[in-house]
């Protein structure tokens, strides 16, 4: 809708020019008819426009142009095939353009397949970081991550921001406590249908909303103006996700902080992602409840110092509003004015504890645990006695990452990916490690899953199997990639604030990278292939715009 309403402004002085959205979720009839009444551009999803194609609704015999925009997230999400087809009903002789914020090798097969002599333009430097946007990380445990959200918010009163997450679970359990304890906050992730997204969108474009939580995808393209903070409650899989989640602020000339909370065990991750874009990011301290309390009463007396009065109005209130302060002194009413806020983060605030975390604090498990030498993630300094070791049946011959394998079971046990430990990804199964008292729901939840139409079992681990049979279809290549997490804990507020540099140092961590199977195959964590398109199991299948839409083979 975003690129629909853009072309129209750009192409409101053309005669002629009729441009149609088609996307899922909406009403299908009435983009038929849009579609009959003669148009010049429409704008799809790959989905709804094959539906469309389905239906015998548009020729395209005569399409002169074709624009793939986000090509690369469209085949990460699993759409090479539902491309193909469409591109496959257009005339040779077209004019093909794509644009993408990377070039992985599936998008130059499209380029090589569709395209004849393509000439390829590149616009500035890959992954360079915007020179608007300052970047700084905070070093906490685990546990203390959502309390460290909160108080950054606290501390920038007037945050203006977009948080990431990495899982949809994730995305909608921030979003829900941020809710809870009194934020002013939403979610935006694919499991909402189009109207929801828009809506969500639209209350976070006209600043009735502080607080926009997202995952990746459902970000992507986001171009809202005023955006103060990017912060990464997750760091994302892929390197160049970095750039453009940060890229959400410090636009139109403007500056931005782009933040990261993150593990003692993650500052290799960060060091990797400065080498990456070319900035160093500053190591912050999470400030004081005391910090926090100083920041918004002075917020308050700004905002009291600099708020428009309506003499006209207020006018008549006024002998009764004195009379009410007749007894108080002046000093009084200010100290009691301030004190309607500045209470209740004092509340808050009185006790609260240092959340900042050393880096060579090891106790914690982070969220994902550490990397050996090898590849697999090594022993961790805690108790494992919390922890119960489990065998599934997929791997890395399945195109599993420990990535995908972590959504995979969180998405279809129905449990947090704050509950999961150490994973180790062999090649035909995997043992993963989860919280005792998190065990009996996932065995619950986790029922009649399947992948690539086999059976997928998971049970408490005892010595390794062997014999099992193989799944996945070979490979593609992978991207540069790292891991990331999520966590909880609690109480309220908003923010713009100091940092407090220092450095910060840790080992290289492994992690998950995007890709899928070969040949455009998608996994969509909810135990089904990218070939079993109907419907939606256990943890969520792909649902074309958000909207849940039933997917046909063409």
């Amino acid at each position: 809708l975003q690129i629909t309403n853009d072309i129209k402004n750009f192409s409101k002085n053309t005669p002629n020019a009729h441009v149609v959205a088609v996307y899922g979720g909406a009403n299908i009839m009435q983009q038929l008819r849009e579609i009959r009444n003669g148009v010049q551009i429409v704008v799809a999803t790959p989905g709804r426009m094959l539906d469309i194609i389905g239906r015998k609704a548009i020729d395209f015999t005569n399409v002169k142009y074709v624009v793939l925009d986000g090509a690369d997230e469209m085949l990460n999400m699993g759409f090479q095939e539902d491309i193909n087809d469409i591109l496959s009903t257009t005339p040779d002789d077209k004019k093909t353009w794509l644009f993408s914020a990377t070039m992985p090798p599936e998008v130059r097969r499209i380029a090589k397949n569709y395209m004849e002599n393509p000439v390829e333009l590149t616009m500035g430097t890959k992954n360079a970081g915007n020179v608007n946007i300052e970047h700084e990380y905070y070093i906490v445990r685990a546990r203390d991550k959502y309390a460290a959200l909160k108080r950054i918010v606290d501390y920038n009163p007037e945050i203006f921001a977009v948080v990431f997450c990495k899982t949809k679970l994730d995305t909608q359990d921030v979003a829900e406590h941020l809710i809870k304890d009194g934020y002013n906050a939403d979610a935006l992730h694919g499991d909402l249908s189009q109207q929801q997204r828009d809506k969500v969108m639209q209350r976070f474009r006209d600043r009735n909303m502080q607080l926009l939580i997202a995952t990746d995808v459902a970000a992507r393209g986001i171009d809202v103006s005023g955006v103060t903070h990017v912060i990464n409650y997750s760091l994302p899989d892929e390197i160049e996700s970095y750039t453009h989640r940060s890229g959400r602020t410090g636009r139109a000339g403007k500056t931005g902080i782009s933040i990261c909370i993150i593990n003692s065990k993650e500052t290799g991750k960060i060091r990797q992602i400065e080498r990456i874009i070319g900035k160093q990011f500053t190591k912050a301290e999470l400030p004081t409840g005391f910090d926090v309390c100083e920041k918004q009463l002075f917020a308050l007396v700004h905002k009291v110092h600099n708020v428009e009065v309506n003499t006209e109005q207020i006018d008549q209130y006024i002998p009764r509003i004195m009379d009410e302060f007749s007894e108080l002194s002046k000093e009084e009413v200010i100290k009691r004015f301030a004190s309607l806020e500045f209470n209740r983060f004092l509340d808050y605030y009185s006790n609260a504890p240092d959340l900042n975390a050393s880096v060579d604090d090891r106790g914690d498990r982070g969220e994902r645990g550490e990397r050996g030498e090898r590849g697999e993630r090594g022993a961790r300094s805690f108790n494992n006695s919390d922890y119960t070791r489990l065998f599934i049946n997929v791997g890395s011959v399945d195109e599993f990452t420990r990535g995908d394998l972590l959504g995979f079971v969180c998405n279809n046990g129905k449990i947090s990916g704050k509950s999961v430990g150490k994973i180790d990804l062999k090649g035909v199964y995997s043992f993963i490690e989860v919280e005792n008292d998190t065990v009996d729901a996932l065995f619950t939840n986790f029922k009649d899953v399947k992948f690539n139409n086999r059976e997928v079992r998971i049970e408490k681990s005892g010595d390794a199997p062997s014999g099992e049979r193989r799944g996945g279809d070979g490979g593609g290549e992978r991207k540069r990639s790292f891991g990331g997490g999520g966590g909880f804990g609690g109480g309220r507020s908003s923010g713009g604030g100091e940092r407090r540099s220092g450095s910060g140092s840790g080992r290289r961590e492994g992690g998950n990278s995007g890709g899928g199977n070969a040949g455009g195959g998608f996994r969509d964590f909810s135990g089904r292939s990218r070939d079993d398109k109907g419907g939606n199991a256990g943890g969520g299948g792909r649902r074309e715009g958000g909207g849940g839409e039933r997917r046909r083979r063409s």
